[in-house]
This record gives C-alpha cells, sequence and structure tokens, in this order.
C-alpha cells in the first residue's frame, strides 16, 4: 500500500469507528492501543468489516466491545504451582 491509501484507510476507518462506537467505547479502545497495539488493530479492522457488511445495528457501548473482546482474546490457561 502506498501512504495515500493508509491515509485513505485511517480516515475511513476513524470515522467508522466515530460512527459504531460509544463515547466509552472508544475510550477503551485507545486504552487496549496502548497495551497490546496488535489486537487494537484486529479489533479496529473485525468492526469496520462489520460495519462494511452491516451486520453493525446501532453503537456499539463499552459492554458490547468487552464481550467482542472476549471472542476475539484465546483464553489462557490457569496454571497450578504445586509444591511439595
Amino acid at each position: 500500500m502506498t501512504d495515500e491509501n493508509l491515509k485513505q484507510f485511517e480516515k475511513l476507518k476513524n470515522g467508522v469507528l466515530g460512527k459504531v462506537l460509544s463515547k466509552e467505547a472508544l475510550e477503551r479502545l485507545g486504552r487496549v492501543k496502548i497495551a497490546n497495539p496488535v489486537l487494537s488493530t484486529q479489533l479496529e479492522l473485525y468492526l469496520v468489516q462489520l460495519y462494511q457488511s452491516g451486520q453493525l445495528k446501532g453503537k456499539i457501548d463499552d459492554k458490547k466491545l468487552k464481550q467482542i473482546l472476549n471472542v476475539l482474546v484465546p483464553k489462557k490457561r490457569k496454571t497450578k504451582i504445586k509444591r511439595k
């Protein structure tokens, strides 16, 4: 992709995210971006795809965004330490 294509995509992505996410959800996305940029990118692309395919009905609030994050993040195994 060229720089111009990247700029256009960023503009499209930010516009879509502004339309579909509530204020609280946007704040959470910002915190996720700081903590885990790769996960943030995956989440943003997923939300843009949902929007473009018409699967989003209304705004996504913070609770719904948490549910989406739980789907995207693989479950961690619990580790037990046995001491003798």
